[in-house]
């Protein structure tokens, strides 16, 4: 069992910077200090539009009146159904900062799914953006007691914060757990700080700084890392509405921080290569990535353009950051070391968890996902003498071979992603023309690394490249068949690669 300390990234900032990322129990005490600070700082930018810390707290307390005309009591659980905008920051920091628990509804949930959401998770009241308005049918005609609120409401009257404890319920999140089914993790107001504090460690500029949000804020890497990170450190957030959009408000917000998946920053690095200009900005100095793994050369060439590449590791159970690499350029393939105020053990492979920053538990599920007080995260890691840590791959993703011996996708995969014109690869179990069961690898070729290819046939260098790691690999790790393909692969709303069904 080990406990990580603070301390070893007090070097990554300067004295005065690390003494000023202090603990908060819960919400509204870190936004008592963030209104106060900050009052005349620009809180978030959207649409246009410019709202100051002073006019977020504003208009957080005249939502709160609304909340508590349409609700009565405590603990109660308020569902948010908006894509992100200020309005969605609002109502989320009002009713967190009411005391009551937010349910994180995604804005892609069509109408059957946000009545189910209602009714497994005891929504009493729904919060709605009026763009999803026709998305409501459902939960009006078979659930009439759920109070509707359009989003954009307000009040002429405040109604204060309340006071808290850390184990008052914050939030409840939709994660795939560590079986791959949806399930509600609900977050208390200490894990949510913990998760937030956790995203001020491992870089120098911390405070005042200039974040674009282009992730979900209904995916707990928006929402912690981005927004809550965002809004301790008194930083102005620029909402990009639109994916299509982020290089154009790149150029108008000029960003110093970006926090993004590793997708997003291979398109970014493509197109500065084809347009021989930085599409990142020339103000951005440093990439929160993760969310997916993070290739090696993503961090080195976004070196070529001044700008720190910092690769961490987190999960919905764990209020986000686990752990973040703040020396990505001599531990390129770490998901860097653990924060704080957690407890790890490794168990045959797997992470096992506990401590503030973790889940209270699944709402609406029988299953307990602890394991003697330890969280069992099914990821497969080591750690080196230096304290980095490496995922080596998921449990429910090994293949088991004829011959008994287990393979792990991910770890054949980070071979390949060493070359330099593989953006992205799999590695599954396929059934051959024989009908015995292989390996076999996909990739999809990076358009950078292609071009630099002096081979006439580019197709058959790269295929010889591909069979030359193959090669090295032990033979029960080699695959059987290689495809190189001209799409990329399936992937969620935050940009994983949806992985192939395992063969029966």
């Amino acid at each position: 069992m080990h406990s990580p300390s603070k301390e070893i990234f007090a070097k990554y900032t300067d004295p005065e910077t690390f003494a000023r990322i202090q603990d908060f129990e819960t919400v509204t005490q870190m936004w008592e200090r963030s209104r106060k600070e900050f009052a005349s700082d620009v809180a978030i930018e959207d649409n246009g539009e410019k709202y100051t810390y002073a006019k977020l707290d504003q208009d957080m307390a005249a939502f709160r009146t609304v909340l508590r005309e349409h609700t009565e009591g405590e603990q109660v659980r308020v569902g948010i159904y908006s894509p992100n905008c200020y309005d969605f920051v609002k109502a989320y920091m009002a009713v967190v900062t009411l005391g009551y628990t937010a349910v994180i509804l995604p804005a892609q949930l069509p109408a059957p799914a946000v009545f189910g959401c209602c009714m497994k998770f005891g929504i009493r009241t729904l919060v709605y953006s009026p763009a999803l308005a026709d998305n409501l049918s459902v939960v009006a005609a078979q659930a009439p007691h759920v109070a509707r609120i359009d989003i954009t409401s307000g009040s002429d009257t405040a109604t204060e914060a309340v006071a808290c404890t850390g184990k008052t319920p914050c939030v409840i999140m939709f994660t795939g757990g560590t079986t791959g089914q949806s399930k509600g993790a609900l977050l208390s107001n200490e894990a949510v700080m913990q998760g937030t504090v956790n995203g001020c460690y491992g870089y120098r500029e911390v405070f005042r700084q200039r974040y674009l949000l282009v992730l979900p804020m209904s995916h707990v890497f928006g929402l912690i890392r981005n927004l809550m990170t965002s809004l301790y450190t008194g930083s102005s957030l620029y909402i990009c509405r639109n994916n299509k959009d982020m290089f154009r408000d790149i150029a108008v917000f000029k960003p110093n921080i970006l926090v993004v998946v590793p997708a997003l920053v291979e398109m970014a690095l493509a197109l500065s290569g084809k347009f021989g200009r930085n599409m990142l900005g020339e103000d951005l100095k440093t990439i929160i990535c993760g969310a997916a793994p993070v290739s090696p050369y993503l961090v080195t060439e976004c070196a070529r353009y001044g700008i720190t590449l910092l690769p961490g590791y987190g999960l919905t159970e764990s209020a986000n950051l686990v752990s973040g690499n703040p020396e990505s350029l001599t531990h390129t393939d770490s998901v860097g070391m653990l924060f704080p105020n957690q407890e790890y053990r490794i168990e045959n492979g797997e992470l096992w968890l506990k401590g503030r920053n973790m889940m209270t538990g699944y709402i609406g599920e029988d299953e307990d996902p602890y394991t003697d007080g330890w969280f069992r995260t099914g990821d497969l890691v080591r750690i080196d003498e230096d304290g980095y840590m490496y995922i080596t791959g998921r449990i429910k993703e090994l293949i088991i071979l004829s011959n008994g011996e287990n393979i792990s996708p991910a770890v054949l995969e980070a071979r390949f992603d060493e070359l330099p014109f593989v953006a992205a690869s799999q590695v599954f179990e396929d059934i051959a023309e024989g009908g015995q069961h292989i390996l076999a690898l996909e990739i999809v070729p990076r358009e950078a690394g292609v071009a630099a290819i002096q081979a006439e046939d580019k197709h058959a260098y790269m295929m010889a490249e591909l069979n030359r790691v193959n090669s090295e690999q032990q033979g029960h790790e080699r695959v059987s068949r290689i495809e190189i393909r001209t799409s990329d692969f399936e992937r969620t709303p935050s940009m994983k690669i949806v992985r192939y069904k395992k063969c029966n």
